[in-house]
């Protein structure tokens, strides 16, 4: 059964040094917004990018929401300058075959394929390869299809061990998640209608999507993807 999490529901997994740094900031803004962090990336190659992945508390990810995220943590970013040197910002949506970052994500996704990589060993070994069962507890069941033969099908993973996890890209995923985006976009639709006005005369204003110049020169650039 699909579930929609807790805006405030804790991740299981925390970046380290920069990335940490500017997820720390992010978080509660995003968080204010309707928003859930999924994880920050700070990447060195081809000059230095900084992803920032986000989603609605229903899994749900349009483009217009990461150009709405680039314009809440921006001004953030250029206010606090963790960087300290150009780069480029990236607001991006996790995905189909997505990481696993919270509690709720082994649930919501029961029944589809996943790769899971331990920070402690489990049955004589960290990385694993199967269908997520759900979760019972504090832990996330799996039935493993790289088990040899004598070896357990089904096994129990803590989650405060989980180092990183994520859906494996197959069809049956590709098709769920067609499904559940398209359940998404009607309900944003219906959401929308319920909300507008009877009439609205203000002309329309154009939005700048221009990077602000900076005085310390660190103006990112900024690009919104919607990973497929």
């Amino acid at each position: 059964m699909e579930q929609e999490g807790d805006i405030a529901e804790p991740r299981l997994v925390a970046e380290t040094g920069l990335a940490a740094r500017v997820a720390a900031m992010v978080e509660p803004s995003l968080m204010a917004a309707g928003f859930r962090l999924v994880r920050v990336k700070v990447s060195g190659e081809a000059g230095c990018t900084v992803q920032i992945m986000a989603e609605k508390p229903d899994g749900s990810m349009s483009v217009e929401d990461c150009e709405a995220v680039s314009r809440l943590v921006s001004p953030l970013l250029d206010v606090e300058d963790p960087i300290g040197r150009p780069y480029r910002l990236e607001i991006s949506s996790p995905g189909i075959d997505r990481p696993l970052m919270r509690r709720s994500d082994f649930a919501r996704w029961a029944g589809h394929q996943a790769k899971v990589e331990l920070t402690l060993l489990v049955a004589g070994r960290k990385r694993f390869n199967g269908v997520l069962l759900g979760v019972e507890g504090e832990e996330t069941l799996l039935r493993r299809l790289d088990a040899r033969e004598g070896e357990e099908t089904e096994v129990r993973l803590p989650l405060a061990d989980i180092g990183e996890a994520r859906l494996v890209l197959t069809d049956d995923l590709i098709r769920e998640s067609l499904r559940r985006g398209k359940r998404a976009a009607r309900q944003g639709l219906e959401d929308e209608a319920d909300t507008l006005p009877d009439a609205d005369l203000t002309p329309a204003q154009p939005h700048a999507t221009q990077p602000r110049a900076k005085p310390n020169g660190h103006a990112p650039q900024r690009r919104y993807s919607k990973h497929r």
